[in-house]
């Protein structure tokens, strides 16, 4: 007489469909989830490539991750179609490495070099801080030390941050500190995207529709508070712009910001490649090119030049104008100094030239 396990075996054999060994019930388990997909097809993967169907919700996701980056000026933390960068484990990864983010670095699947992106920086100090909300200078939070003095300039800055939606927040004065490095801030430090540079075509254009068109140039200004000087004088005196090479120079940091006192929000400011070539063009835009130099052969009180178009170039703090920069420019001015001092500033010196520029135009 067969056994129980043998009868039971039989019945569930005799079933049409059944399983043996599982009543029939695990049937879709059995049928395999299909095959697994490639990284570069998975949206979700740091290697995802845009190729393939991509779920609705997570381009959805995706799509709605993009936009917010945009609007605060970071890099989205999801994978770009086309490209092997990008996601949430990517952003992170990214975050960390941000001690060698100054180092150039070779984009996964690509030969060629990419610059790094520029970290968002914080324009600290009362004045700086209002120019910048009052100009729209696009921001993404307003930080304020605990137990700070109120003032007009606060009341304002707190009001217009709020009309604008930029988050408040209040951190102790140690933690502002640490976050400017050190940087007189006054109580008060707005972070600001990555500086949006002029395009030199547009800056250039928008000059010449302008009666005795104006511009300055730097040649290799390396210090950010001379950068910052230079583009506040240029604005005082009615300059229409400021372009500067982009390697070798410095850039609008916070530094930059804070010395020109809100001034880089009203002033476009420009980079460009090359800097001779630059020059060249403005000269064939009607431009005269003017270069500050020690050992100019014409003085700063004898610049008929400056009653029409001009561009007046500064040289860096120690080897003032580089050679090239140097053929390229029309005329080397020199500004008359006592004896006992060798050299000005190059910020000072933009200054002396620029107001005595704009003294010769309101005279005549």
């Amino acid at each position: 007489m067969p056994g129980n396990s043998q009868r039971r075996g039989r019945r569930t054999a005799g079933k049409k469909g059944a399983t043996v060994g599982s009543g029939g019930k695990n049937r879709a388990s059995l049928s395999g989830r299909g095959r697994t997909l490639p990284a570069e097809e998975r949206p979700w993967h740091k290697a995802f490539s845009g190729e393939g169907e991509v779920p609705k919700t997570t381009a959805r996701k995706q799509e709605r991750e993009r936009r917010v980056a945009a609007a605060q000026g970071r890099t989205p933390k999801v994978g770009q179609p086309g490209t092997k960068t990008g996601g949430a484990k990517g952003a992170l990864r990214g975050a960390a490495r941000g001690a060698t983010a100054g180092r150039p670095r070779v984009a996964p699947g690509r030969k060629t070099l990419t610059p790094p992106r520029q970290a968002a920086e914080l324009v600290v100090g009362r004045n700086p801080v209002l120019e910048a909300l009052r100009t729209h200078t696009p921001s993404t939070a307003l930080y304020l030390a605990l137990g700070i003095d109120i003032d007009e300039r606060i009341t304002e800055i707190v009001r217009t941050a709020t009309d604008r939606g930029i988050p408040l927040l209040e951190v102790s004065r140690a933690e502002l500190d640490r976050m400017t490095g050190g940087v007189l801030h006054q109580g008060v430090g707005l972070q600001v995207p990555p500086f949006a540079y002029e395009l030199f075509e547009d800056l250039l254009a928008a000059a010449t529709e302008t009666v005795d068109p104006l511009l300055v140039a730097l040649d290799g200004v390396t210090d950010p508070r001379n950068l910052g000087a230079v583009i506040r004088s240029a604005a005082a005196f009615g300059a229409q712009g400021v372009f500067l090479p982009e390697r070798r120079s410095a850039g609008m940091t916070a530094t930059a910001w804070r010395t020109s006192a809100g001034a880089a929000a009203r002033l476009p400011v420009a980079q460009v490649t090359n800097l001779t070539r630059s020059l060249r063009a403005c000269q064939e835009a009607g431009f005269t090119v003017a270069g500050l130099d020690a050992d100019g052969e014409i003085g700063l009180y004898d610049l008929d030049a400056a009653l029409g178009p001009l561009v007046l170039v500064v040289g860096s703090e120690g080897r003032g104008l580089s050679r090239l920069v140097g053929e390229t420019c029309d005329l080397r001015v020199s500004i008359p100094i006592s004896s006992t001092v060798e050299s000005l500033n190059a910020s000072v010196a933009a200054a002396v030239a620029l107001a005595e520029v704009a003294r010769r135009r309101h005279s005549r």
